[in-house]
C-alpha cells in the first residue's frame, strides 16, 4: 500500500495533503536552480510531520535559501514581504501607487471625489491612455484572509456614486472610466464573478492569472523594500514612514541609509542586493 500522505495546515486553517510539486514550483519561480531546489525538498521532506503548518514549511525553505542564495530568498519571500507593508494598509496603497506610476500611469493618492450622494476618499487615482481610473486597495495583514464579494459590491457602489456626479470635484470635464479593486490576498469565486459581471477590474496576488500582482512585480522588478534580507525591521519601518516603499526608490534615495547610520560596507551590500532585484 502507498504511504498515507502527510497533511499540512494552511494559514486559513484548512488541512491539505503536502504537495512536493507545488513547493518545487514556488522555489523555481523564485530563481532557485534545480540542484538547490532538490536540496531544499530533501531537507523539508525529512522534517515533515502530520499537521505541520505552511508557515513552518516556508520558514525552513527560506532559511536554506537565505544562506545559499540571498537574492533568491528575497524573491521567495515576496508574498510575506507584502504583508509586512502593514499594519495600517497605507504603505500598500503607496506600493500600488508606485507600481502604477512606474507602469506609465499618472497617479495621485488619497484624493477626495464628490459623489452624487456623498464624498469619497479614493485610495489611488490613475490616468493613462485617456482612461481615468479609480483604484481601491484592500489590505489584509493576516495570511489566509480573502476578499469576499462584499468588497467589490461596496467599491462598485462608490464608483457608481462618483460616476453619476455632475462634478466630482477633481475633473469637471470627465467622469471615471473604470474602477479597480486591488488586494494583497485572493478574491473568492463570488467576488471574481461579481467583479466580471459589474465591469470591475480585480487585481490580487494570483489574479488575473497572467497579469496578477505577483507577475507584475516580478516582470517589472518593482519589489517592496520589505523583501530585503539585509535591512532590519526597524530600518524597513523607517523607510516606509518616509514613503520609500520600492527597492527602486531606495536606489535613488540612498541618503536614507546614511540617516539610519548604516556603515559603508553594509550600505554597499544592501544596495547590491536591491540592485539585483531591480534588474529583474
Amino acid at each position: 500500500m502507498p504511504d498515507k500522505p502527510i497533511h499540512i495546515v494552511k494559514y486559513s486553517g484548512e488541512s491539505v495533503p503536502f504537495s512536493e510539486e507545488k513547493l518545487r514550483r514556488s522555489l523555481k519561480r523564485s530563481g532557485a536552480n534545480t540542484e538547490l531546489v532538490n536540496t531544499i525538498l530533501e531537507k523539508v521532506k525529512s522534517e515533515l510531520y502530520e499537521g505541520i503548518t505552511t508557515r513552518e514549511l516556508y520558514n525552513r525553505a527560506y532559511a536554506i535559501l537565505k544562506k545559499s542564495k540571498p537574492l533568491t530568498a528575497s524573491r521567495y519571500k515576496l508574498k510575506k514581504a507584502i504583508y509586512e507593508l502593514g499594519p495600517t494598509g497605507f504603505p500598500f496603497e503607496k506600493f500600488i501607487h508606485e507600481i502604477l506610476h512606474y507602469s506609465g500611469y499618472r497617479t495621485e493618492v488619497g484624493k477626495i471625489l464628490k459623489g452624487r450622494c456623498v464624498d469619497h476618499e479614493i485610495d489611488v487615482l490613475a490616468e493613462k491612455d485617456d482612461k481615468f481610473i479609480l483604484v481601491e486597495c484592500k489590505f489584509h495583514g493576516e495570511q489566509g484572509r480573502n476578499c469576499n464579494v462584499k468588497i467589490p459590491l461596496y467599491i462598485h457602489s462608490r464608483y457608481q456614486d462618483v460616476k453619476s456626479s455632475p462634478d466630482n470635484g477633481y475633473n469637471k470635464t470627465r467622469q471615471p472610466d473604470e474602477a479597480w479593486v486591488v488586494t494583497n490576498t485572493r478574491f473568492t469565486k463570488d467576488a471574481r464573478t461579481y467583479g466580471k459581471c459589474a465591469g470591475l477590474y480585480l487585481l490580487s496576488w494570483d489574479y488575473p492569472k497572467n497579469d496578477s500582482l505577483k507577475k507584475r512585480i516580478d516582470r517589472l522588478g518593482l519589489y517592496p523594500i520589505t523583501v530585503s534580507t539585509l535591512l532590519s525591521a526597524r530600518e524597513k519601518q523607517f523607510l516606509l514612514s518616509r514613503d520609500v516603499v520600492l527597492c527602486r526608490q531606495l536606489m535613488k534615495d540612498t541618503f536614507f541609509l546614511d540617516h539610519l547610520g548604516v556603515s559603508e560596507n553594509r550600505k554597499k551590500r544592501i544596495l547590491s542586493e536591491i540592485a539585483g532585484l531591480c534588474q529583474n
